[in-house]
């Protein structure tokens, strides 16, 4: 038997106007686990970043996978290349970020994010239906508990109409 709702809806966003960030603060920390799903239109083809508790210090690592419909490739970005800028997801390939076309979903699954003894993961996910995939798992070396989340672009903004939705799982 079923034990009832185990997703629920922290906060959601919509993009009135076009931002250079979205952040979700004071997350209560009694939930398992977290996710986050958006829809961050880009005005430009950039890479997106996401800081837990708004982290500068290089405490993130990124292994991913991609897939473009006729090749794939896979990689690994240390804390020093990322240089503090947070949890990378793009297209992996090169500097160009999404595709200009984006129009896709990304995806965090962000696990024990109150816990304070143990460092996070974060899985990651992006794609559109017509040019690529990838999938990728993040590493927030830090026992801090989770509590604020701070997503932007690189550089440009989200454009109007960009949607972000928080959810918190509870253990079944």
């Amino acid at each position: 038997m079923a034990a009832g709702n185990t997703f629920s809806q922290i906060a959601s966003t919509t993009l009135g106007t076009a931002a250079s960030s979205v952040t979700f603060s004071s997350i209560a920390g009694t939930y398992t686990d977290l996710v986050l799903v958006c829809n961050p239109a880009l005005t430009a083809n950039q890479p997106l970043y996401m800081r837990p508790n708004s982290s500068t210090s290089s405490v993130y690592s990124t292994t991913w996978l991609l897939g473009n419909g006729s090749a794939a490739s896979s990689g690994r970005y240390n804390q020093a290349a990322l240089g503090g800028a947070g949890v990378l997801i793009d297209n992996y390939g090169g500097t160009s970020g999404f595709p200009s076309d984006f129009s896709g979903m990304v995806k965090y699954d962000i696990m024990n994010y109150a816990n304070t003894t143990t460092y996070k993961t974060i899985l990651a996910r992006a794609g559109t239906a017509t040019n690529w995939t990838v999938a990728a798992v993040n590493l927030f070396a830090s026992t801090s508990a989770i509590s604020s989340l701070y997503l932007y672009p690189y550089t440009g903004n989200f454009a109007t109409g960009s949607t972000f939705n928080l959810y918190g799982i509870t253990a079944a």
